[in-house]
């Protein structure tokens, strides 16, 4: 069971839903958020469902435009902007003090758990992250002046109004995913894609649409996390899929992210590519819910 709670982000109210522990004010609260276009009846609400029974609070909320959270651009991935959702989720949470211990962990999938990989380094106070198949690029590439361009990118994280910034690239609107890239292209390719998204974003009232439109603003900085794991402090739990058959993830990348990670940490991965953990209720599933419980556990 659940009740809806929402908070405000850059001008716009942004919903979720509340899982509540049995023993709230002594349990921590895992912030959850999806990756591409996917809402919160998508699969992460059956994660928060497990998670509230194992005895953790949950806060699954839908990013600015997509599903029941309100924003200036629909169906429109910033990475910018969502980065800054999460962390003003965190601020949210963090004034609902009588419904948990304090303690807060992120949670995020696909780009969400690449994400949370970039929030983790600028919010203050965290118990952990948990990132869950990250999307962490293509190419590994060292920074420079480490220090100063970690300090840009808050600057510009901090300063917000992503939607003024000019556009380094834009891609869509174009559907999230097709069976026939030929006479309908997507965004995301592999037919493994199609499957889940058109399963999971058929359900009943699931507030998914088949479209989107993808913006990487034009900064002085790449956002990555290659530039922000090394300035993280709070644990971190990276699983990824084996054979993660999404194109533009790669495992020595993701691998890369992990070992620029000086925090405490914890690696793993699990079998069923990219999408086989995140159907409900099947074997894979109940891994990957068991191995980051105990993480939690051993953290809080």
């Amino acid at each position: 069971m659940f009740v809806e709670k929402e908070f405000t982000s850059e001008e716009a109210t942004l919903r979720g839903r509340w899982y509540t522990a049995q023993n709230k004010s002594k349990a921590p609260c895992i912030i959850m958020c999806h990756g591409t276009s996917a809402t919160i009846t998508m699969g992460l609400s059956d994660y928060a469902s497990e998670f509230q029974a194992k005895g953790f609070n949950v806060f699954l909320f839908d990013h600015a435009g997509f599903g029941r959270s309100e924003g200036r651009d629909r169906q429109t991935i910033n990475p910018w902007l969502q980065a800054k959702g999460i962390a003003d989720a965190v601020a949210f949470v963090k004034t609902q003090d009588s419904d948990h211990n304090g303690k807060i962990i992120l949670w995020g999938d696909s780009f969400a758990g690449m994400l949370v990989l970039t929030v983790g380094a600028l919010v203050k106070g965290l118990a952990g992250i948990i990132s869950f198949t990250a999307a962490c690029g293509l190419k590994v590439f060292k920074f420079e002046n480490l220090e100063q361009d970690f300090q840009n990118f808050k600057a510009i994280f901090d300063k917000g109004h992503f939607d003024q910034l000019e556009d380094f690239s834009r891609e869509g609107p174009i559907a999230v995913v097709s069976h026939d890239q030929k006479t309908n292209p997507s965004l995301l390719t592999p037919i493994q894609a199609f499957k889940w998204f058109i399963d999971q974003g058929g359900k009943f009232n699931s507030g998914w649409e088949n479209i989107v439109t993808r913006v990487i603003p034009r900064t002085e900085v790449p956002f990555t996390p290659l530039l922000t794991a090394p300035f993280i402090n709070a644990p971190v739990f990276m699983m990824i899929g084996k054979d993660d058959e999404m194109p533009l993830i790669s495992r020595d990348v993701q691998l890369e992210v992990y070992s620029r990670i000086e925090s405490e940490k914890e690696f793993y991965e699990i079998d069923g590519g990219h999408f086989g953990a995140i159907y409900p209720q099947s074997a894979l599933f109940h891994e990957a819910i068991a191995k980051q419980s105990s993480f939690i556990n051993s953290i809080t």
